[in-house]
């Protein structure tokens, strides 16, 4: 669409715009313009740009799918946005405006209703029914919003001296900023650009509750009415391209195109190796067969991989496994619409969240809410990266699944017309063959990009081509810096330190560990076992520590890891956090819903991940690990202090056949605490303890007095490798 940026109380400002908007030429080569918050000039290139000598200004690069509308625009305040209202029309002639297209009618908008300490504007951006990502500067202060999912980006920096803003991270990066945020899309951002300070207001999200009470056959028309809105308010007026691998969804959205007579193109890409084909290749051809659809497929080898690396790791700025594997075939798609002059692309993006088409849906207590939860982490997980990866190719992203109506309703879905015994996404499925999609190709289940293309398996053997120790180290080398800055709810047992290896893995950073220490012993949300010991092994990980006491307090307790996180962000910048729920929703929902509202990112690595495999992973990457406490059938006091081996693993087996426990203690059967990792540079020994016999099932290790000491020679090298 577009790119905006600003910089604030910078000698340079002018000079850093100017810069900045060449990094983000790619968003938009139909124009360019810049202003000081009073005078507004535009020019058709960035050489053409009159200088403005004041130390804050906004800038603005156009992508013009419809009309050219220069910006930054101005009247009572100026706005650059990077924006598709899809109902400004009818908003329009609500509030009488005159204007003749969305950028307008955004100004106009803001304009009135944005007026200085007038909360209750804020609430009337919840009215815009599209896509956006917009600076409104006015009376002394300047509003960054995004839309509720963050499908539009925005990054920001803020100190004292300075605050900026612009569309990309890689802009703020290279002009120099550190300490670099990406706007939470349930915040509203206000900087006071007189007093220098930074205000938040918080926006509600989607919901889930009340259900609708209708039937399947009065839910299915509307869900078909509201898919059909979705995808028709989206189409724009000259051809364009689809995403497309022969799924349900790019399916669906190919068949609504095909039977409106739109002009459009389907595009695909996978690995060419010898005698294996990738599956979204064959299925992609297979269903453009059957529905007489325009279908271009692009095969690179395995010796051409490598040079889209280079251009791909640093342009997603993530080196997450995932998030490439997923970025390759898209960016090769996305290479043949640009050749065949599309300016829009779309995608089916969205469809697995909103109507249950994971397997942790499957996994679930509350699909919806799982939904919702999937939902929350799109913008960190996928949107800015297909954002940035289609703007490289001055392409425009259409999400229809992720219509706001549509999302709003979905949720509310029972979770029985979402999910079958056999089927996920049934009543897409259902809405889909209705519509004369055949049986197998409206229930073929598709398998994620990064398999389906063969991308990931090309990245698994290029890191063993060049003897790196994972594909994660082996894509670090392509973008060194470490993706997000994060803190670690930590207990010292088994779960938040296995959570904190994975991401460290995934080349995020481990910024600090965030410990809540509870005076009550039952807590709901928080380990107390042996929980002074995290000191040591936050030394042992390298690592400073936030210990934070808590009553613990039902409910109040969230109140005192809301302060927790709080001081995390102002003493260590963590931009997201890491938990090691696996399986309870309770710790989850709530701990998910303090980050969202202070912004930061949520990582969950363990969720819903088997509880054999989990414990058997532990084992194979050397975990050490004893049980502090115990509190179900079938323990005894002989488990405390015992290091956790494959004949405690086949022990604990056993006992699930009996009684019925859960194997990683996920029911309270027991606690752990972890001697040794390979994030470890040291290990944990317990010199002094004793046991507390509650009852036969019920006991608890005390530890009186604990040290560390250096590894083993065989165990240290082998953490040294696995930290690097």
């Amino acid at each position: 669409m577009c790119g905006i940026l600003g910089i604030f109380h910078h000698s340079q400002a002018f000079s850093q715009v100017q810069r900045g908007l060449s990094i983000l030429e790619h968003r938009g080569r139909d124009g360019c313009g810049v202003s000081d918050g009073k005078l507004v000039y535009h020019a058709r290139s960035l050489d053409g740009l009159k200088a403005v000598s004041s130390d804050c200004v906004i800038g603005h690069v156009l992508h013009a799918v419809v009309d050219e509308v220069a910006q930054p625009l101005r009247g009572k305040g100026v706005v650059v946005a990077n924006c598709e209202i899809y109902n400004w029309q009818s908003l329009n002639k609500k509030y009488g405006f005159k204007s003749k297209n969305d950028a307008e009618f955004l100004l106009q908008f803001l304009d009135s209703f944005f007026v200085r300490d007038n909360v209750s504007g804020f609430n009337k951006i919840e009215e815009l029914d599209g896509v956006y990502a917009f600076a409104y500067w006015s009376n002394g202060k300047v509003v960054l919003v995004r839309d509720i999912l963050g499908e539009k980006p925005i990054w920001y920096t803020y100190t004292r001296d300075v605050f900026a803003f612009a569309s990309e991270k890689k802009v703020l990066e290279q002009l120099g900023y550190v300490d670099i945020c990406e706007l939470n899309p349930r915040q509203i951002l206000i900087y006071d650009v007189k007093e220098k300070t930074l205000n938040i207001i918080i926006r509600s999200f989607l919901t889930s509750l009340p259900e609708h009470k209708d039937s399947f056959e009065v839910i299915k028309t509307k869900t078909a009415a509201l898919l059909d809105e979705g995808i028709e308010k989206r189409i724009p007026r000259q051809k364009f391209g689809l995403l497309f691998s022969g799924g349900i969804d790019s399916t669906f959205l190919a068949h609504y195109f095909k039977s409106k007579g739109y002009d459009f193109t389907c595009y695909t890409a996978g690995l060419d190796l010898p005698g294996s084909v990738a599956s979204d290749v064959v299925a992609a051809e297979k269903v453009a067969k059957e529905l007489g659809l325009k279908l271009k497929i692009k095969k690179i080898k395995l010796e051409e991989v490598e040079k889209y690396l280079k251009k791909i790791v640093p342009l997603i700025e993530d080196s997450n496994v995932v998030k490439v594997g997923v970025a390759l075939p898209f960016y090769l798609a996305c290479e043949m619409a640009k050749k065949d002059g599309c300016k829009v692309i779309f995608s089916g993006l969205g469809s697995e969240e909103i109507f249950a088409g994971y397997e942790r849906h499957k996994l679930a207590v509350n699909i919806n809410k799982e939904c919702i939860f999937g939902l929350l982490k799109m913008y960190e997980r996928d949107l800015y990266r297909d954002d940035v990866v289609t703007m490289s190719h001055s392409l425009e992203l259409r999400l229809p699944f992720l219509d706001r109506k549509l999302a709003d309703y979905a949720l509310k879905i029972p979770a029985k017309y979402k999910l079958t015994e056999t089927t996920s996404k049934y009543i897409l499925r259902q809405i889909a063959m209705e519509r004369g999609i055949s049986t197998e190709i409206a229930n073929r289940q598709k398998v994620a990009a990064q398999y389906g293309s063969k991308f990931d398996a090309a990245i698994e053997k290029l890191a063993k081509l060049g003897k790196y120790a994972s594909k994660s180290a082996y894509l670090k080398t392509f973008y060194p810096s470490h993706n997000v800055r994060l803190g670690v709810l930590f207990s010292g047992g088994k779960d938040s330190m296995y959570a904190a290896y994975i991401m460290k893995q995934q080349n995020y950073e481990l910024t600090c560990l965030i410990t809540l220490k509870s005076k009550n012993l039952a807590s709901y949300m928080f380990h107390t076992p042996a929980i002074d010991l995290t000191k040591l092994q936050a030394e042992a990980l390298g690592l400073p520590i936030l210990t934070y006491t808590t009553d613990g307090e039902k409910e109040k307790e969230l109140l005192d890891l809301e302060a927790a996180l709080r001081l995390a962000q102002k003493q260590y910048g963590i931009q997201g956090v890491v938990t090691g729920a696996v399986f309870s929703t309770y710790q989850r929902d709530r701990i998910e819903k303090i980050a969202d509202t202070l912004g930061l990112k949520i990582f969950s690595p363990l969720w819903h991940k088997p509880q054999e495999q989990e414990m058997q992973e532990l084992l194979q990457k050397k975990f050490k690990i004893v049980l502090t406490a115990i509190a179900a059938e079938g323990f005894d006091k002989s488990w405390l202090g015992k290091v956790i081996t494959e004949k405690e693993l086949g022990l604990l087996q056993k006992l699930k056949v009996k009684y019925g426990i859960n194997i990683n203690g996920e029911g309270g059967e027991y606690e752990s605490l972890v001697l040794d990792c390979p994030l470890f540079t040291k290990e944990l020994v317990l010199d002094t303890v004793e046991i507390v016999e509650e009852k036969k099932n019920t006991a608890q290790l005390m530890i009186h007095k604990a040290s560390l000491q250096e590894k083993s020679l065989s165990n240290k090298s082998k953490s040294n490798s696995m930290s690097k």
